[in-house]
């Protein structure tokens, strides 16, 4: 019963976790966009004015920086959450 209440507790730090994490990956890639190519915005899939070179690249470098944000949020939450409760998340 210990185990459920647990994961039940930490569900609303996960989602916030998420959804910080989101924030956070949305921000480093406006960054990292504006470094790589000198523009403000990142291309958008449906805009007739920039080629697939473009898009796809701008695509790869979001996927990549969503990927390990999430990776190292998720880690961090499970080393604290294995911190708090002595034990791992599952």
């Amino acid at each position: 019963m210990a185990g459920k209440l647990k994961k039940v507790a930490l569900k609303p730090v996960n989602v916030a976790l998420g959804v910080a994490a989101g924030a956070l990956a949305g921000l480093l890639f406006k960054e990292a966009w504006k470094l790589v190519s000198g523009d403000d915005d990142a291309p958008d899939a449906g805009d007739p004015e920039r080629g697939w070179g473009e898009i796809l690249a701008a695509a790869a470098l979001q996927g990549a920086i969503f990927a390990v944000v999430k990776a190292a949020v998720h880690r961090g939450g499970a080393i604290g959450t294995e911190k708090l409760t002595g034990t791992w998340p599952d």
